[in-house]
Formats: structure tokens, C-alpha cells, sequence
């Protein structure tokens, strides 16, 4: 599968890269926000993607810098191949600040920790070329440490696990109540809570957005499409909400 571009400008471009994955891991997407020559990738993944994800970034940069490398939580399928990132490039990773002595685990050199940098629990915004993008908190949806990547070009949001399908055989949601059947299960039980749900989706309402891009699946493109999810999400019953469920009766 080629790269899919989301959102194209003359200075601005953002692509979903091809999916690299095989086998027994998780699907998983990488995007790459480019502006003004500069980029950042998103969610980078592990070790037997990395390589071409490696390759096929700086192929779209095309003698562009990559900057930036957004950690948006401490998983495996999103920071397993950070150490290689660092020590072949100069870019410098971000993620919340309660993970930066929980990722050099993943094998992460002494001679580039210092390049992961952490981000306070309320986010913040990151220079990308001629732009700032915001870094929006989605803490407990799903990791205690959880930031959203908003970019005000596109207007898309990069929500990692939030928006998550698996199993479909589409890029982009066509239909909503369809759709149900790929995310449903997963949100219940890897969401926290619904008081966390809600708090995101009031920040979401904030934010003009015309496309949700989760790091596992299809996306959402549209008003429509967009507010049909931060919808579901105010509403949602899952995780803690459903404790008993998962301890069962003795």
C-alpha cells in the first residue's frame, strides 16, 4: 500500500505512511506532518517497522529535517524502536513527562536520553516549520500519560488509541453505526473511564477539526463524521465503568 496524503498545501503536507506491518503484531499507523521542509513523525513504532518507516520518511521529506518525533504514550508499538530514531538521526522524541525514565528500557542509549524530552500533563504546542502545533492532553484514554497532536493547517487531530479499529478493511469510516463493530470492544476495555471520555471530548468541541486520525485503523474525515465520534465518546461506558465485568463473580 502507497503513502496516503491526508491534507496537502504548497508548505504543508500530511501523509499516513504504508502499513509496514505483519504478522502476530497489532496493526498500527504511522502519520508524518510536514511544514515548510521540517517534519515530524507520529508514533514511529517498534523494531521490525522501523527501518522502512525510517526510509520512507525521509523519502517524503525529501532533503528535508526531520525535527520532531511525538511519542503519544510509552507502548511498544508506538516507542519499542525510539533508541534507533535517536541514534541515526538528530531528532528529539517527546512524550509525557511520567515516561521518560520508563522508555530508556526500550534499549535507549545514554549518548541520546537526553533527546526525549518530556511534556507537562497540560501539553503545550511544538514548532514545526512555520507553525505551532498543539499537543492536547488525552490522559487515561488510554495511558495515565496520553497527548493528542492537533494540527491547525489540516485541522486534523492525531488521537493515538482514541478512534482505534481493528479488523476493517478500509482507510476511512463510511458509515458510522457500521463502524461500530471494529472500535466498540476496544474502547470498552482499554478506555479508562467515562469521566475521562467526557473531559476529552469537552476539549475536543474546542477545536476545529475535519479529520480524526487514530494510530490504529481507519480515520474520520468530516464535521459529520467527526462530531458522530466525539459523541460517542461523551457517552461511552468502558473501562472502570465496567469493573465488575472484568472481575467476574467469585
Amino acid at each position: 500500500m502507497p503513502s496516503t496524503v491526508l491534507f496537502s498545501s504548497p508548505t504543508h503536507r500530511n501523509v499516513l505512511l504504508p502499513e509496514f506491518g505483519e504478522g502476530a503484531a497489532v496493526q498500527a499507523n504511522q502519520h508524518l506532518i510536514i511544514d515548510s521542509g521540517e517534519g515530524m513523525v507520529l508514533d514511529p513504532g517498534g523494531h521490525k517497522v522501523y527501518a522502512k518507516v525510517l526510509n520512507e520518511t525521509f523519502a517524503q521529506l525529501g532533503g528535508g529535517k526531520l525535527k520532531h518525533l511525538f511519542l503519544s504514550h510509552q507502548d511498544p508499538d508506538i516507542v519499542a524502536a525510539v533508541n534507533g530514531w535517536l541514534m541515526t538521526t538528530d531528532v528529539t522524541a517527546w512524550c509525557s513527562a511520567l515516561w521518560t525514565r520508563f522508555i530508556p528500557h526500550f534499549g535507549v542509549d545514554k549518548l541520546v536520553v537526553d533527546r526525549l524530552k518530556g511534556l507537562p500533563d497540560a501539553g503545550g504546542t511544538l514548532e514545526l516549520g512555520s507553525i505551532k502545533l498543539q499537543v492536547i492532553p488525552a490522559h487515561f484514554l488510554h495511558s495515565p500519560g496520553n497527548f493528542q497532536v492537533y494540527d491547525p493547517v489540516s485541522k486534523i487531530l492525531y488521537s493515538g488509541d482514541l478512534g482505534a479499529s481493528l479488523g476493517q478493511s478500509y482507510l476511512e469510516v463510511p458509515d458510522f453505526d457500521a463502524h461500530l463493530q471494529y472500535m466498540e470492544g476496544f474502547h470498552r476495555r482499554y478506555m479508562s473511564g467515562n469521566a475521562a471520555m467526557r473531559a476529552w471530548a469537552k476539549r475536543a468541541r474546542t477545536l476545529d477539526i475535519e479529520l480524526i486520525a487514530p494510530q490504529h485503523g481507519a480515520h474520520f474525515r468530516g464535521k459529520a463524521m467527526v462530531n458522530r465520534f466525539i459523541d460517542w465518546c461523551d457517552t461511552l461506558e468502558c473501562g472502570v465503568d465496567l469493573a465488575a465485568t472484568w472481575y467476574g463473580q467469585p
